[in-house]
């Protein structure tokens, strides 16, 4: 989810789940120790839970990155090893690591000797030449040896040489009988599925078989699907916001937003999806498009009023 989950997009997730674990973009460790680290790093209290998602392959600088993760309040750490961008391999980190088990053993172990956070690993099922269930298994076995509790798997493989990263997310079949059976065999660990996922019915079924979901794209694309989790999964049985509330919460945080020179498309390029496979949510989604860009806040209380005009001038009124 690079480029995708920053902080507006998690702030406006926040909006519509209270419970749902949520992950950074991944950040490479060197951007974390080098670069601007408030634009990287910083996110709104509001956010919490909330796990810092990093990418690396040299140990010392991941201990570093996870000092610094940990200094800067987030509540956990993500090693991803399971990206496939051609980008992520050639600096040697992502699903390449995934031959590397040992490797991935010792980043994992230097990240939770520098931190007092839960260090977690998201993976594949395996790579290109490293396909079978035996495969996986030794890659897990010897990161659990590390001290990694808790793994979220993506159940494809990953191809790291003729499929883009789009194909990878679509052309290998899924097999969630490697996650489903690595839970059978380590009932220890926390295993969690992503990967295909588009629905709590889906959800429902595979929390039979191991502890947790990832809902990645499915939740982008039509956020409002997460209005549904914590009365699924948590039993909170407190109402879930309607999309006009949701609109109307994200407005003061759009407002502080722009008061910091942060440009309105970049908040709102992740509520496009709010109104998905609802009335007018054309009109939603062409307005905040073609009107975000210098616009303020005004802009996304008009597209309101294009979908739902009730809700706009109730709320406006009151």
């Amino acid at each position: 989810m690079m480029d995708w989950t920053d902080r507006h997009c998690r702030y406006f997730h926040r909006r519509l789940t209270r419970h749902a674990l949520l992950f950074t973009e991944m950040l490479t460790a060197e951007a974390v120790i080098r670069g601007d680290r408030a634009r990287l790093l910083d996110f709104d209290a509001a956010e919490h839970p909330v796990v810092l998602q990093l990418g690396g392959a040299d140990p010392a600088r991941l201990a570093e990155a996870a000092r610094i993760g940990q200094a800067w309040g987030y509540d956990g750490l993500n090693l991803n090893v399971g990206c496939p961008s051609d980008r992520v391999q050639s600096g040697r980190f992502g699903a390449c690591l995934m031959a590397e088990p040992d490797l991935v053993a010792d980043c994992v172990a230097a990240m939770a000797g520098a931190s007092a956070l839960p260090v977690t690993v998201k993976c594949r099922i395996g790579i290109d030449g490293r396909e079978s269930r035996e495969d996986f298994h030794h890659f897990v076995e010897t990161v659990a040896t590390a001290g990694c509790r808790t793994f979220i798997v993506h159940a494809r493989i990953a191809v790291l040489s003729g499929l883009s990263p789009k194909d990878n997310r679509e052309i290998p079949p899924l097999k969630y009988d490697f996650p489903h059976g690595l839970k059978r065999d380590r009932p220890d660990l926390e295993i969690v599925v992503n990967g295909g996922i588009t629905d709590f019915e889906a959800a429902e079924v595979h929390l039979l078989a191991a502890d947790g979901v990832m809902l990645g794209r499915a939740a982008y694309q039509d956020p409002y699907l997460l209005r549904e989790a914590d009365a699924r999964i948590w039993g909170d049985e407190a109402p879930a916001p309607s999309r006009a509330e949701v609109v109307y919460a994200m407005l003061p945080y759009i407002e502080a937003r722009l008061a910091e020179g942060v440009p309105l498309h970049a908040v709102t390029r992740h509520m496009l999806g709010l109104y998905n496979r609802r009335p007018r949510a054309r009109a939603w989604r062409r307005h905040l498009s073609e009107n975000a860009r210098g616009g303020g806040a005004e802009v996304v209380r008009h597209a309101l009023a294009l979908v739902e005009p009730e809700a706009a001038v109730t709320a406006q009124g009151a």
